[in-house]
């Protein structure tokens, strides 16, 4: 089977798949703007826009313009590959960002999967959670955003939902069309066992009390600022404790502060924090990154209702006391009290409470800890579930999945 992967980055949600198919003897090629020096068992072919969206640009035409002009540029590069005589028998492309706009043109006979992230409300779920003013003019952008993740949906045979409630944002007439399955999580690589953490410039060997927090972009979307006030009190009830935060200062979802403010400057003016023990490591390597999860004392994930993070089921696979926002992505894993801990997104206090009693009380909560593991093994393991996502693409290819047609 011939296998075309589509997104503008590399690997991306790709990677784990991408490589079991090379490995199984299928051909693998990835179209990506991605500039970086690719392993050596995938095709790599690269494109990019030609130029910037319009400065005129209509305000509600900004990401779908965007879009066209990441679908024109990679367009022009199949249109290449076809002359070359390489023609896919599935095409798995990342919905909504425009990579796949124009795919099925060049190759009307192949199959299409597309990977279907998030579809756009214009009233509930993440928009107007943070109780910031949504006016009737932003609704109206929000809405208009979707027309490249319904261009994608009416060209794909199938789409893959990675959490079923990121398929229940989708229009009632667009869900028969979607499969809901994760991506899987490395749970032999991300395995309980005692770790004492070390990084480079970081030595916490001799802390007993680690609290860690990972998002890759320290905004509102994922509670920065909350867990941040909660910090703040952790410090002042537990002088022993230190924090890790990993993650880029920067904002990947939802609206920038101005004037090319952060919301970590903003944090560290406005709360009280001891700055030798809170620790901000940027991104990580993977095994740096795994090594944070492992020391981890308790480890704080929050995010308005939104796409799951990755690093979430990460956290349970690697046996940490977790401590979740009780929002409906959240609890479509995690049962309070079970296989983690649950907090009202916005209350801070509870949420520096119940960091405090686990780190008071850490063998009250080793059956926790025990059922968050058997929650990523049986539910998220990679090793289970990337062989089922090929299994899909194999029937796909077949013709026996969907049928948009050309």
């Amino acid at each position: 089977m011939r296998v075309l992967f589509l997104h503008n980055n590399f690997p991306a949600q790709f990677g784990t798949l991408a490589r079991y198919l090379s490995e199984h003897g299928h051909d693998v090629t990835f179209a990506t703007c991605w500039e970086g020096t690719p392993p050596d068992w995938v095709r790599l072919v690269r494109f990019s826009p030609h130029r910037q969206v319009g400065a005129k640009q209509h305000p509600y035409l900004v990401s779908t313009e965007g879009a066209v002009l990441l679908g024109q540029a990679f367009a022009r590069a199949a249109w290449q590959l076809r002359a070359e005589g390489y023609a896919p028998d599935c095409i798995v492309a990342h919905a909504g960002s425009g990579v796949g706009l124009y795919a099925r043109d060049v190759w009307p006979e192949a199959r299409c999967v597309g990977y279907f992230e998030w579809y756009y409300r214009s009233r509930g779920a993440d928009v107007g959670f943070l109780r910031d003013e949504v006016s009737p003019d932003n609704q109206h952008r929000v809405r208009t955003r979707n027309a490249p993740v319904l261009l994608d949906l009416a060209a794909s045979d199938v789409g893959i939902v990675p959490t079923a409630y990121q398929a229940a944002q989708f229009p009632p007439v667009a869900r028969p069309r979607l499969i809901v399955q994760h991506d899987g999580v490395d749970t032999e690589y991300i395995a309980p066992r005692e770790q004492r953490l070390a990084l480079p410039g970081l030595d916490l060997t001799h802390v007993d009390e680690i609290v860690t927090y990972v998002a890759r972009s320290q905004e509102p979307y994922r509670g920065f600022p909350q867990a941040m006030m909660a910090f703040a009190e952790v410090q002042k009830r537990r002088p022993g404790a230190h924090v890790v935060v990993v993650g880029e200062d920067r904002v990947a979802y939802g609206k920038s502060l101005p004037d090319g403010d952060t919301y970590r400057q903003k944090m560290l003016r406005e709360l009280d924090l001891d700055l030798d023990r809170i620790h901000f490591t940027g991104l990580l390597r993977r095994d740096h990154y795994r090594d944070v999860l492992l020391a981890s004392s308790v480890h704080v994930y929050l995010t308005i209702p939104f796409v799951l993070s990755w690093s979430m089921i990460e956290a349970l696979s690697a046996g940490c006391v977790l401590i979740a926002s009780d929002t409906d992505p959240v609890r479509e894993v995690v049962r309070d009290g079970d296989n983690g801990l649950l907090v009202d997104f916005f209350d801070t206090g509870r949420l520096a409470d119940r960091i405090c009693d686990v780190l008071e009380r850490p063998d009250a909560v080793a059956e926790v800890r025990g059922n968050a593991r058997r929650t990523a093994v049986e539910r998220y393991a990679a090793s289970r579930l990337v062989p089922q996502r090929a299994k899909l693409l194999e029937l796909a290819a077949a013709g026996l999945l969907g049928d948009a047609g050309p």
